[in-house]
Order: C-alpha cells, then sequence, then structure tokens
C-alpha cells in the first residue's frame, strides 16, 4: 500500500500542496488522514495530539483483554509513515498552538480531538466520595495520564453499581469481576493490575432506566462477560423478558439473539463456589447517592421504578417514572451515560464555530462545520458506534472534503504553508513520529521483562525522559 501511495506522489507535481491540519490523533483522525492521502495525493497532513503518544480511544478507552481492537494501530502506524504526514505530538492546540494560527495557515482544519468529559446523572450525593465515571476508570486501567492517580478503594468494595448499559459498563464490570491473573499478560498498567489484585469486589449491578431492546451494549460483548470464568449472571427478571415478547416476531437479528442469549442465561443455576455475581436492571433511574460518612466510599443507591411506554417497536420507547423507589446497597458507584465533548479554546475566536452545549458536539453538516472547517468521530457525532463504524464515518467526512477541494471550495488560496508557518509559534516541546517510536520501544521493552506486550508509561514527563 505504501508503495501506491508513494507512486501516486511521484507523479506530476501539483502546482501546491493542500495543507491539512488535523486535531487529534485517535481513529477519526488516522482514518480522516488515510482516505486523503490515498485518494488526493497533494495533501499534507499536519496531525496535531496534546499528549506525546498516538492512537487517542485505541490506546486508552479499549479494554486490555481485547487486543485485537487495537490491531488498528498497525494500519495507523502505516499511514504515519506516508509521504505527506507528520505528527506533531505533545502540543495541544488552543494551548500550545492558536487554532486561529491553524485556520491562517492550512487550507483546511479537522476536528478530531473526541469527548473528553463525562455526561451527569444531575441527582442528589453525585459528588461523594465513592462515586467515580467509567471514563475515568478505563482511563486509569489504560494508563491515560490525566488519570493515573485515580484512587479507587476497590478493597473497601463488596458491591458495585454502574448507571448506564452500554459496552464500556460491561468492560468494566468484567474488568471488576475478572480474576486478575487473566490481565497480568494484558497491556494494563502494573498499578491498576496491582489495585485490581486487591478488590474484594463480590457484585456488579448494572442499572439502566429503559427495556431489554433499548440495551446499548452488543451481543458479544455480555456473551464475554456472560462466560468470565467464576462469575455468575444473576436471572433476569421476568417482567424484563414479558416485555420484550410480543415484539419477537418483527425483531431484527441482532436484537432477538441479544434478547436469546440473556434469556437462555437466566435458566442457568448457580454453579456451586461461584461468589462473583452481576446483574442486570432495567426500569430503573437513579435519584439518590448516599455517602458512608467515611469519607471514601457509599453507603447506597435509590432508585425510582420507571415503566416503559412503547405501543409498538417503531415508537420511541420512553420511560415514565412510577413514584415507587428501591435502595441497592453499594460501596461504589460508576457512572455511564456517555460522553460529551467540549469546546477547544479559540473554537469561536478563532474559527468562528459555536459549541452546542446542549449536545456537546461541534455542529455540521456530512462533517462540514465552516468554510475550511470540518469535524470527524465523536465531536461531529457525539460518543456513538465503535471503532470500524468511525473508520466507515471517517472516510465520508474525508470524501466530503476531497469533493469540496476538487470542487474549488478549499484549497485555493495561495498563502496557506501549513507547519512551516506555525512551527516557530508552537510553545511545548514537539515530539514527532520518530520520538513517539523510541517511546513505544521502551514500552515494549519494558513490558517484555513482565510477559506484556508493553507496560505504558502513565505521565507525560516519564515519556519524555525516553527522548532526553
Amino acid at each position: 500500500m505504501r508503495h501506491r501511495v508513494a507512486a501516486a506522489y511521484s507523479t506530476a507535481a501539483p502546482a501546491q500542496p493542500f495543507n491539512v491540519a488535523i486535531i487529534g490523533s485517535g481513529p477519526a483522525g488516522f482514518y480522516t488522514a488515510l482516505r486523503l492521502l490515498e485518494r488526493l495525493p497533494v495533501t499534507r497532513v499536519d496531525m496535531f495530539e496534546a499528549l506525546p503518544v498516538p492512537f487517542g480511544l485505541s490506546r486508552f478507552g479499549v479494554a486490555p483483554d481485547h487486543p485485537e481492537v487495537k490491531a488498528c494501530q498497525d494500519r495507523f502506524s502505516e499511514v504515519a509513515h506516508y509521504p505527506g504526514f507528520n505528527y506533531i505530538g505533545n502540543t495541544e492546540v488552543g494551548r500550545d498552538v492558536a487554532l486561529g494560527d491553524l485556520k491562517a495557515n492550512y487550507h483546511a482544519v479537522i476536528l478530531a480531538y473526541g469527548s473528553h468529559k463525562d455526561r451527569l446523572l444531575g441527582i442528589p450525593g453525585e459528588n461523594s466520595p465513592g462515586v467515580f465515571s467509567a471514563r475515568e476508570f478505563v482511563g486509569w486501567y489504560n494508563g491515560l495520564p490525566e488519570h493515573a492517580g485515580l484512587d479507587v478503594p476497590l478493597d473497601m468494595a463488596e458491591d458495585v453499581t454502574i448507571v448506564g448499559n452500554g459496552n464500556v459498563a460491561l468492560d468494566v464490570a468484567r474488568i471488576l469481576l475478572a480474576d486478575t491473573s487473566r490481565l497480568k499478560s494484558t497491556d494494563i498498567t502494573e498499578h491498576a493490575y496491582e489495585k485490581l489484585k486487591t478488590s474484594k469486589i463480590k457484585r456488579v449491578r448494572i442499572a439502566a432506566r429503559r427495556g431489554i431492546l433499548q440495551s446499548a451494549f452488543t451481543t458479544k460483548e455480555v456473551r464475554e462477560l456472560i462466560n468470565e470464568p467464576n462469575v455468575y449472571m444473576n436471572p433476569l427478571k421476568d417482567e424484563y423478558l414479558d416485555q420484550v415478547r410480543p415484539f419477537l416476531p418483527v425483531l431484527e437479528r441482532t436484537r432477538k439473539r441479544l434478547v436469546s442469549v440473556l434469556e437462555k442465561n437466566s435458566k442457568l443455576a448457580r454453579p456451586e463456589g461461584v461468589e462473583k455475581t452481576w446483574t442486570l436492571d432495567y426500569l430503573i433511574s437513579p435519584i439518590e447517592i448516599k455517602a458512608s460518612g467515611n469519607g471514601k466510599t457509599l453507603e447506597s443507591t435509590t432508585f425510582e421504578v420507571n415503566n416503559l411506554v412503547q405501543p409498538e417497536l417503531s415508537s420511541p420507547a420512553r420511560a415514565i417514572g412510577s413514584g415507587q423507589h428501591v435502595t441497592f446497597k453499594n460501596e461504589l458507584l460508576f457512572r455511564s451515560i456517555g460522553y460529551k465533548s467540549v469546546p477547544l479554546e479559540g473554537l469561536h475566536t478563532g474559527l468562528g464555530v459555536e459549541f452546542d452545549q446542549a449536545r456537546g458536539i461541534v455542529p455540521n453538516t456530512d462533517g462540514r462545520v465552516a468554510p475550511g472547517v470540518y469535524a470527524v468521530g465523536w465531536v461531529k457525532t457525539g460518543p456513538t458506534g465503535v471503532i470500524a463504524h468511525t473508520m466507515g464515518e471517517s472516510f465520508e467526512v474525508a470524501e466530503n472534503l476531497i469533493d469540496d477541494y476538487k470542487q474549488g471550495i478549499v484549497g485555493t488560496e495561495q498563502n496557506r504553508p501549513g507547519f512551516s508557518g506555525i512551527k516557530d509559534k508552537i510553545t511545548s516541546r514537539i515530539v514527532g513520529w520518530g520520538d513517539w517510536e523510541k517511546i513505544d520501544a521502551a514500552e515494549k521493552t519494558k513490558g517484555l521483562s513482565e510477559g506484556k506486550p508493553r507496560e505504558k508509561f502513565t505521565s507525560v514527563d516519564e515519556m519524555l525522559n525516553v527522548l532526553e
């Protein structure tokens, strides 16, 4: 593939390069760069990343026992060696270089910086010790520097509640319940592994406000949790299954399979000697979290029981509170109800773009934000879809940008030098792709001695020290 791309660059020289700045080095950014470089050979991509290390969600958001999902990083590394690609790590746009300077020096600016904040429950007690976001916890065990110091008192908890039932919620449940010896050979950070070994967690409740058919997790993910050794799935309440039976004949195949898996495993007896269990609870919304008073953990969470209103399958399913309350004992609660993006510094003043605070995205039409400004990934769509979905969506936005270029909508300005126009304005110690490869090699060497694929550095200083 690289030879074909190089050959494309060796043809007749264009009048000028098409300089594109991509902000963010996760899957959305890399897939967009891939499509631009392969389909429009005049493109020169400068990819800006706030951390020294690339790959975003595929490095910091994928569970350590899912190495196959991280295989996309091999493809991204190939893209990084394409002619016309330049990685600018350890450079936070808005802090180390102004958005307005990017706009003034590039033909197009692509926002691909993802979703870095949590959606909140908005209930009393949410700020209590013992309440964590799934995003923080996932970042902690995956080595995200900003969450390296997260202190989750796993050794003081037996009962955990997870609010939300997407794949991330199931990841958190699986990591909490897993036999830690199974994680030792993964790329989980050493400090997280050692902390998980002290865990006393025995019961995990995954709570959702609507019904089974509105579950956001996939069949693959729930089957994996069901099959976790020495962990038992408590049977679903009959009322949850009864609600979906009228719809079974007309359910699409993937939903029907999910219901079948849950129903089948609800009939299994608990094996002798199995202490760890997990429960899927539906039709409940948290209304209050009560702290324990020890400054570390919780006492309980109170939920309102909901009624599900859905006249037919094509109708939106609405959860309506019944006024009935139920309280569950729990020492820890993880909030997993979604992420949201935040506006980059200078988004309005530098690009003239208003951020949609309510939806947590940059407003766009098919990825087009403003003249010369585009958005891809979760900053465009919100936090939906797996990496494969992000790939397809990023390709579509790249094709829209290519169409705009061919129609003369972008790329016609003569005074857009790209990186050469802004490099002297960058205030950080720039980490190039060759520098990342040194960090990568150091992590792998460190991991090799511990029988794992890598031992991630969990602070920016550690990463930069490799380069000294």
